[in-house]
């Protein structure tokens, strides 16, 4: 499963660098958050992908029983996918202010609204 998950991955960032090299800017917005889903991929990816019962200890013992899942991969990705979400609501609304102001989403024109 690590290898297909590993070409997923590489998928993913290239068409996350494919789409931030466009000019229209929300289109680089996709770009972000496809490149945010590829580094929470990998992060998972990179724990490992073995199935586990949860992180829990049973009382009086000083370890599990069996084997666990291990729980920091997965509270990394968490706290990435609600960064993500918090910066994809700000980018919406920066753009749609700009595209209010100067009513285009071109990034090339935008640089020439600057002077």
């Amino acid at each position: 499963m690590e290898p297909i998950m590993a070409i997923v991955v590489g998928l993913l960032y290239a068409a996350a660098i494919y789409m931030m090299l466009r000019r229209s800017i929300v289109k680089l917005v996709i770009g972000l958050m496809l490149l945010s889903n590829a580094a929470n991929l990998l992060i998972f990816t990179s724990a490992g992908m073995s199935r586990g019962a949860p992180p829990l200890i049973p009382l009086g013992s000083a370890l599990p029983d069996g084997p666990v899942a291990d729980p920091l991969p997965q509270a990394l990705i968490l706290t990435a996918i609600v960064i993500a979400f918090g910066v994809l609501a700000f980018a919406v609304v920066l753009i749609h202010r700009a595209y209010n102001i100067i009513r285009t989403d071109n990034l090339d024109q935008m640089k020439d609204t600057d002077t």
